[in-house]
């Protein structure tokens, strides 16, 4: 009987201490990490989370490294931790630590895609952000779609502007990706919806035009009456010349300016030279420039000419006689800015 009682007694004694550990590990869990201002740390691939509470007690991130790998073994989550970057800020608890990551709510990185971008100026933005895992080092466009699995298409107007999200390591191929198939859906829905009346044979013929009208006007609201000068030009057999084609026909030739010369020599992408759309987009189109191609305005006006006013407006004519008095317009007001003294000289 004594030795029962003893045994008894033990047994009480140990689940009392299994109790107030369990407790105390609750409570541990619970309390904020000794972080006093917020800190970054990286989960690398393939570390365990044992590797991970070493490196935080390191840090002085965190406190009994032990018992929160053993809490986060008791709930079965020590093998399901996510690598990345993560931000500890004053007040997160081992319990929020352990949540973060194993849901992976790692810090994000952006990169912008500009509307009216090339394809050389996305691959140079790729390149040079420091948080991407650069593997398309070293190929040329052709190169880069096959790795897409676009083999054949030209890249250019191919990706959709915007700003994307993405943790640390993400690789360019994978941004290229999420661009490529959001462009292919955006324009797929533009082309769906478009006007039947407008003569374009194929959604890549809008994406044409898409891109022209992007680099032809920066102005939102004056999109749409862009794409119908063009479109009302194709209507008619009229060439479209375009500027920004001409431009993007010269390459690494261009100086930044554009001489008559240019627009007298011909190349697949000279609109004054040709008629019709060039062979492909001249830069990558936002949704506006994608909703202006499909759905264009009927103003009926032929021909626009830069306004000169800093906004970056134009005005827009119907007839060529209207269209040289603007030209001239634009020219003096043009001579006159360039003739006004300079502040501060």
């Amino acid at each position: 009987m004594r030795l029962v009682r003893v045994i008894a007694v033990l047994a009480a004694l140990v689940a009392v201490a299994a109790f107030l550990t369990l407790g105390w590990m609750d409570q541990y869990m619970q309390a904020p990490l000794p972080v006093a201002q917020t800190t970054t740390f990286e989960v690398r691939k393939g570390s365990t989370l044992t590797t991970v509470a070493r490196e935080l007690e390191a840090r002085g991130a965190l406190r009994h490294p032990r018992v929160w790998v053993w809490n986060a073994r008791r709930q079965g989550l020590a093998s399901s931790i996510h690598a990345g970057e993560y931000r500890i800020e004053p007040g997160t608890t081992p319990g929020n630590l352990l949540d973060m990551l194993v849901k992976g709510v790692v810090i994000l990185r952006e990169l912008t895609i500009v509307e009216g971008s090339t394809f050389q100026d996305l691959m140079r933005a790729l390149e040079a952000h420091p948080a991407i895992d650069h593997q398309l080092q070293g190929l040329d466009a052709a190169g880069v779609m096959a790795r897409l699995g676009a083999d054949g298409l030209h890249p250019e107007g191919r990706f959709f502007p915007d700003t994307y999200r993405f943790a640390a390591g993400t690789s360019d191929l994978e941004i290229l990706r999420q661009a490529h198939q959001q462009l292919k859906q955006r324009l797929a829905a533009a082309w769906q919806a478009r006007d039947t009346s407008v003569p374009l044979a194929s959604d890549y013929e809008a994406l044409i035009l898409a891109s022209i009208v992007e680099k032809e006007s920066a102005l939102p609201v004056e999109r749409p009456r862009v794409a119908g000068v063009f479109v009302r030009r194709l209507r008619k057999g009229m060439r479209l010349q375009s500027d920004p084609t001409v431009i993007y026909g010269l390459g690494q030739s261009y100086d930044g300016n554009i001489r008559r010369r240019d627009l007298r020599t011909d190349n697949r992408y000279n609109t004054y030279t040709r008629a019709g759309l060039p062979p492909t987009p001249i830069a990558l189109p936002g949704e506006a420039a994608l909703q202006a191609a499909t759905r264009p305005d009927d103003s009926g006006a032929l021909y626009f000419v830069a306004t000169g006013e800093p906004d970056g407006s134009h005005y827009f004519s119907a007839t060529l006689t209207e269209h040289n008095a603007a030209v001239v317009r634009f020219l003096k007001k043009r001579r006159a800015r360039m003739a006004a003294p300079q502040g501060g000289q």
